[in-house]
């Protein structure tokens, strides 16, 4: 592929922006870079000590401007954007297919080598930097994507709603059997943990590694809630690469298809994400926070659908192809940015460095989570007009081919 790749039927990213020995598509790189995005606000709540605030509480300032940005966050970000990465993956997961393909290599041991890599990276991530890391996960259900990868599309497709519906029924009953059982008797507990929890955090690098390593019982719940939306979005994205539903040029059907996904799934996601923010930062009681965050976990696949189908209308206007051209690069080196992320949440809410865990307002966090994000995207633009891959990814690329010279390399 000699030409840069084209976003709608006019506009282009420029050669320096999608490097065509990788056979990149730009609108998957975009829509990758948007989730990183999305992905480090949701984390920041976490890494802030913001996360699991109910009742109205945005933090110690608790001002209005806290509790509007934290409230907006929850109804638009949280749980959507863990969504939109693992349909990309699984999406990814039929090029990294057609990669070993055109280089007459056997695909199952190198994508072997390629999980096994990034479960390691998302271990030392876990321990070192943030507890909630999805490396280690997606390494794992990652081979569920290679053990059915010669599944027919449409068989697949129908597995994946099987396991959303199956997920969905499990979670509507939690949320039943907590919304009649839970009496608030174990907030006290709770209380008492989380200001563990905050000594640990601002406490020395012992302590925040002691406090990630402890947190990974709850790592493994997680797993178990997430572990089935993540396998639905994997098989979805692997069908849509399958199917190229991604790659094409603006084409009357395509454009009427995105445009009926992104309608029904901001009516659908929308109402989700309000319960999500009303069950979590207000007005609804704390009796209500948990059967609210299930409701709009099951709703939150509409949303982050009308999210990408959005943009993929939108990056094939003028406007949005220069947008599109801004985010490819941050999502062609989307692991780096990942991990950069944690470092510098880590310097600046842990022992590691500030250890302004639990000490900043929602409003102050997310205004400077985005200030950095800014930052990120000026910063992939430069190293991607000078290098073909990220740090990351180059070392995560060594671990695939093992030893095997890169195609053109």
């Amino acid at each position: 592929m000699k030409r840069p790749e084209t976003i709608g039927p006019t506009v282009a990213i420029e050669p320096a922006a999608v490097s065509p020995r990788l056979h990149r598509i730009g609108e998957i790189d975009a829509l990758r870079g948007f989730a990183l995005c999305g992905i480090l606000l949701a984390n920041v709540l976490v890494m802030s000590g913001l996360d699991g605030l109910s009742g109205g509480s945005a933090g110690p300032t608790a001002s209005g401007l806290d509790q509007v940005a934290h409230w907006l966050v929850m109804a638009l970000v949280q749980t959507k954007f863990y969504l939109l990465f693992s349909f990309l993956f699984g999406y990814s997961f039929t090029l990294q297919m057609d990669a070993a393909e055109r280089d007459g290599a056997p695909f199952a041991p190198r994508m072997l080598r390629r999980l096994l890599g990034l479960f390691v990276l998302g271990a030392l991530h876990a321990v070192l930097l943030y507890p909630g890391d999805i490396l280690t996960t997606y390494a794992l259900l990652g081979l569920i994507l290679l053990a059915a990868r010669a599944v027919d599309p449409a068989r697949m497709w129908r597995a994946a709603l099987r396991v959303y519906g199956v997920v969905a029924g499990l979670y509507l009953l939690l949320g039943a059997a907590v919304a009649l059982v839970d009496t608030g008797e174990g907030d006290e507990g709770l209380a008492a943990s989380a200001a563990e929890l905050t000594t640990a955090y601002r406490g020395g690098p012992a302590d925040v590694v002691r406090a990630n390593m402890d947190a990974w019982s709850d790592i493994l719940v997680g797993l178990l809630m997430m572990g089935g939306m993540v396998v639905a979005a994997f098989l979805a994205g692997f069908v849509a690469g399958r199917r190229r539903l991604l790659a094409g040029t603006g084409t009357s059907e395509r454009t009427a298809r995105l445009r009926r996904v992104c309608l029904r799934g901001l009516a659908v996601g929308l109402p989700g994400g309000v319960l999500v923010a009303a069950g979590t930062v207000g007005p609804l009681g704390a009796r209500w926070e948990i059967p609210a965050f299930i409701l709009g976990m099951l709703t939150a696949p509409a949303l982050s659908a009308a999210y990408a189908s959005g943009l993929l209308l939108w990056f094939t206007t003028p406007r949005g192809a220069h947008l599109a051209a801004r985010l490819a690069p941050a999502g062609r080196m989307a692991l780096t940015n990942y991990l950069a992320q944690s470092v510098v949440m880590a310097l600046v809410f842990t022992g590691y460095g500030a250890a302004l865990y639990g000490r900043v307002g929602a409003a102050a966090v997310l205004g400077g989570t985005l200030l950095f994000y800014g930052f990120q995207l000026a910063a992939s633009a430069w190293l991607m007009s000078r290098h073909r891959l990220g740090p990351v990814e180059r070392l995560l690329r060594a671990v695939t081919l093992w030893g095997r010279p890169a195609p053109g390399g």
